[in-house]
């Protein structure tokens, strides 16, 4: 009994390093591929990167089922990131982070060695570039730490509000999943058809989203998935009660694929705009809060699980709730769709906010500004020698 425990204590500890390394990875990987990114491709970038990881997802439920022992499904699974080991010395920093943290050396070190390597030739404002380098005093590298987030005025408040928007998406996600599944085993109840319908599902929120983003943006779109998720949720647990038995299965049905596409973008999205919003002296923490905060989210299932589904109906009213304060808070945040990113604190903390839906264009005045004065008595009237036919918007007219 003695050595079961110990080997128990031993397989637990690995498996919270290989979970707490994984995640370190995915963050590293997605900051990087924010900050080397163009304003224009940042978001379809993100978006490849998402259909690469979910076709492997489709793939492993087959890989699963050849290899028939968890202990070779993890080996393989993880021989792949041996090639990772050397990353931290293969792939460079962010020049970006080494400018935003005034580490001048090492950033003009970088970009000497990056022309080195593939030997290119210097244009004139890069060595322009270089050359300023040069002039600026040395100083100390000034990190920043993600507790100087407490001193700012609003971009507190826009992480504040993707956490929350994140950890609503996730959570409420796991609902639409368990009432999908449905409990008594009546449909979806076999475990390949549910895994990959939920997949389907998300890559398809996906595809939709890419093109919303195109049309309406960043916030406009995370707005619109918020608002279809608290729909599917407080109709699923407002009207299903209500309908007569052979309605409530299809209706419930319909309402948690809804739930399910909607919710799955709506998570996305929250840490896609967090890592724009963020300045890039933090990027890593402010992304990394926002990630723990859909870890959260997503702790709810094995939660309703160990309940044994006792506490479900709560669960979803908690979210959907938070799903509905989602909705007004999220028009507290900023556009970030054609935005530089920004680099220091005080960038972040102003990053400017345009209205959700752009004032129309003003219409031109029928009357030009000489008439306007004339006709209101603030001009003076001229003399006969000093009348003259001057263009109006209307025609001509004696000034």
């Amino acid at each position: 009994m003695v050595a079961l425990s110990v080997n128990v204590t031993m397989f637990s500890t690995l498996r919270f390093f290989e979970g707490f390394s994984l995640a370190g990875v995915f963050l590293t990987l997605y900051v990087t591929r924010i900050e080397i990114s163009q304003p224009n491709q940042r978001f379809m970038i993100t978006m490849a990167a998402s259909f690469i990881a979910m076709a492997g997802q489709l793939l492993t439920p087959g890989l699963a089922a050849l290899c028939r022992n968890w202990q070779i499904l993890q080996a393989i699974i993880i021989c792949p990131f041996t090639f990772m080991i050397p990353y931290w010395c293969v792939f460079p920093e962010s020049l970006r982070w080494l400018l935003a943290t005034h580490q001048l050396q090492a950033a003009k070190d970088l970009l000497l060695d990056f022309a080195h390597k593939h030997r290119l030739e210097l244009e004139d404002d890069v060595k322009e570039f270089l050359s300023e380098l040069d002039k600026e005093p040395k100083v100390k590298p000034q990190k920043t730490f993600i507790v100087k987030l407490k001193s700012t005025r609003i971009l507190w408040k826009h992480i504040l509000v993707l956490c929350v928007t994140s950890l609503a998406g996730f959570g409420i996600h796991n609902c639409f999943a368990k009432s999908l599944m449905d409990h008594e085993g009546e449909t979806l109840s076999n475990f390949y058809t549910h895994y990959y319908i939920m997949e389907l599902i998300g890559i398809l929120s996906c595809v939709v989203m890419c093109f919303l983003v195109g049309l309406i943006g960043r916030r406009g779109t995370l707005l619109v998935f918020t608002i279809l998720t608290a729909l599917a949720s407080l109709l699923q647990l407002g009207l299903i009660s209500n309908l007569v038995k052979y309605l409530q299965q299809p209706f419930s049905l319909v309402f948690s694929i809804v739930g399910l596409f909607s919710s799955h973008s709506m998570g996305n999205l929250s840490i896609f705009l967090c890592a724009e919003l963020t300045p890039t002296v933090i990027r890593g923490g402010g992304l990394g809060l926002v990630l723990a905060s859909a870890g959260f989210g997503q702790l709810t299932a094995p939660i309703m699980e160990l309940h044994n589904q006792k506490g479900y109906f709560l669960h979803h009213i908690i979210f959907a709730c938070c799903t509905v304060i989602c909705i007004i808070c999220i028009l507290l945040l900023p556009e970030s769709k054609g935005q530089n990113l920004p680099d220091t604190m005080e960038e972040g903390d102003t990053y400017p906010r345009h209205p959700l839906i752009p004032a129309r264009r003003a219409e031109q005045p029928l009357l030009s500004n000489t008439e306007l004065k004339r006709y209101s008595g603030l001009a003076p009237h001229p003399t006969p020698e000093q009348t003259e036919e001057v263009p109006t918007a209307n025609g001509t007219s004696p000034t």
